[in-house]
C-alpha cells in the first residue's frame, strides 16, 4: 500500500483543525453582542484562522502538483474513485474560496484584516456593499457546501475504515 508523504498528512491535518476551529470561532462571533471587545477579538481570530488556512490551502496545492497521491487499491471502482477526485478537488475549491471571499467581504466593507494582531493587510478592494454582500453570501453558503463535502470525506473514510477495513485510511493517518 502506498501512502501519504509527511508533508501531505501533516498540512492535511493541520487544516482539518483550523477547519474545525475557524467554524467554531464563525460561531461563537455570530453570537456575542456586535461591537463588543469579545466580538472583535473572536473576529480577529476566525479572519486570521481563515487567511491561514488559505495560505497553508495554497501551499498543499503546491506540494500536491508537485506529489501526487498516491494509487487508490484496485478494488475501488471508478464511480468511488470518480466521487473522491471530485470530493477532493471541491474541498480544495472551497477551502481557498471561503477565506478568499471573507477577505473581500472586509476589504469590500472598507475593513482592513489584522493578521492574528501583527500584520495588518489594507482593504486591497474598494468599498462597495453590494460586493461586500455578494462576498458574504458566497461565504456563509460555503459553509454548508464545506459542511456536506467533509461529511462525504468522513462517510468515505469510516466506510474504508470500518466497514472493509481495507487500509485506504491508512494512507493519511500512517507515522511512516
Amino acid at each position: 500500500m502506498a501512502y501519504y508523504d509527511r508533508v501531505a498528512r501533516g498540512l492535511h491535518w493541520l487544516v482539518a483543525l483550523l477547519a474545525v476551529g475557524v467554524v467554531g470561532l464563525g460561531w461563537a462571533s455570530e453570537t456575542a453582542a456586535r461591537g463588543t471587545p469579545g466580538r472583535d477579538f473572536l473576529l480577529l481570530l476566525h479572519r486570521s484562522v481563515g487567511l491561514t488556512i488559505l495560505a497553508l490551502m495554497l501551499v498543499r496545492l503546491w506540494w500536491r502538483w508537485g506529489h501526487p497521491p498516491p494509487p487508490l487499491p484496485a478494488h475501488v471502482g471508478p464511480l468511488e474513485r470518480a466521487l473522491a477526485h471530485a470530493t477532493h478537488v471541491l474541498l480544495y475549491v472551497v477551502l481557498i474560496a471561503m477565506p478568499l471571499a471573507g477577505w473581500a467581504n472586509a476589504a469590500a466593507a472598507g475593513h482592513g484584516i489584522s493578521l492574528f494582531g501583527v500584520v495588518a493587510i489594507p482593504p486591497l478592494l474598494p468599498e462597495d456593499d453590494r460586493l461586500s454582500q455578494i462576498a458574504i453570501a458566497v461565504h456563509l453558503t460555503g459553509q454548508y457546501v464545506l459542511y456536506l463535502l467533509v461529511s462525504l470525506h468522513l462517510a468515505g473514510a469510516a466506510l474504508h475504515a470500518i466497514v472493509r477495513r481495507d487500509g485506504v485510511v491508512g494512507r493519511m493517518l500512517t507515522l511512516r
